[in-house]
């Protein structure tokens, strides 16, 4: 019998962040596909008095270019309502003065267009998908090998995501091996960090006690939301597999749902909408 005792906070909520790969759509070659009942959910969740966000670590697409696909899928969702590792990213490299050696997928290139990059003495690696050839992956390893002090930004940690056509390797398990070939350790921009959900809460301008985080991954959504003070609720699509796969030894869900329209109907219900 599912856990629900989560709901119970559901009426001092003020905010809710949704993962989006797994949660409203699965991704795919066409695109992707809307799960069913998410756009309605979303719909629900704007019309209702909780501040919504969207917290992502897709690294395929500029934010534009993603926004305009959920769009088109039917999802009332704008740019300004997304935070993805991207952007910043390009903060944190400005900020210190980094020029990067870029090991990520080509449609995202674009989004560090006004960082310098030559001469590069860090690495930034996202979800390069096929760009993640021996050969880039033995370029990114040289820049950081020849640094001083090598420095390596991941765009997530994710181990696996799923896409319509089945499971697919994810930026962190080629972050592991730049880590453990250069003896280094990489600084992660996006989930699971607790700086990239603080981030999206100070947006809506509330605490980490009056949110809650839903997503489809353990560690990424559930287990990172909860490091920053936040409930996570997990749902049983996208990359969710079966309860004995998803034990994990320091993250427990608050609560697991079939799907994210369950968690809006039970989370409205409770609020008396």
């Amino acid at each position: 019998m599912a856990d629900t005792s989560w709901v119970k906070s559901a009426k001092s909520l003020k905010g809710v962040v949704l993962d989006m790969c797994g949660v409203l759509y699965d991704s795919g070659e066409d695109g992707g596909v809307p799960i069913p009942g998410s756009v309605e959910a979303v719909k629900q969740l704007k019309a209702s008095d909780l501040k919504l966000r969207f917290c992502t670590n897709e690294t395929q697409a500029t934010r534009e270019k993603f926004v305009a696909k959920l769009q088109r899928m039917g999802f009332d969702i704008s740019v300004s309502e997304v935070f993805s590792p991207a952007p910043a990213a390009v903060a944190i490299l400005k900020e210190r003065g980094l020029r990067p050696h870029l090991l990520v997928y080509d449609g995202v290139v674009p989004e560090f267009d006004s960082v310098n990059k030559a001469d590069p003495n860090c690495v930034v690696i996202g979800d390069a998908a096929e760009n993640f050839s021996y050969q880039n992956l033995n370029d990114a390893f040289r820049v950081l090998i020849g640094l001083e002090k090598p420095v390596l930004f991941s765009l997530g940690k994710g181990r696996y995501y799923k896409e319509t056509d089945g499971l697919k390797l994810d930026v962190g398990v080629f972050m592991k091996a730049l880590e453990y070939a250069c003896d280094t350790e990489a600084e992660v921009i996006g989930k699971p960090s607790c700086v990239f959900f603080q981030s999206v809460l100070n947006d809506m301008g509330i605490q980490p006690h009056e949110a809650l985080m839903i997503g489809d991954d353990l560690v990424s959504d559930v287990g990172g939301a909860q490091q920053c003070g936040m409930k996570g609720v997990q749902v049983r699509t996208g990359k969710y597999r079966s309860a004995s796969d998803e034990r994990h030894p320091t993250v427990t869900a608050d609560g697991t749902v079939d799907d994210l329209a369950h968690a809006v109907e039970m989370i409205l219900n409770e609020r008396g909408h």
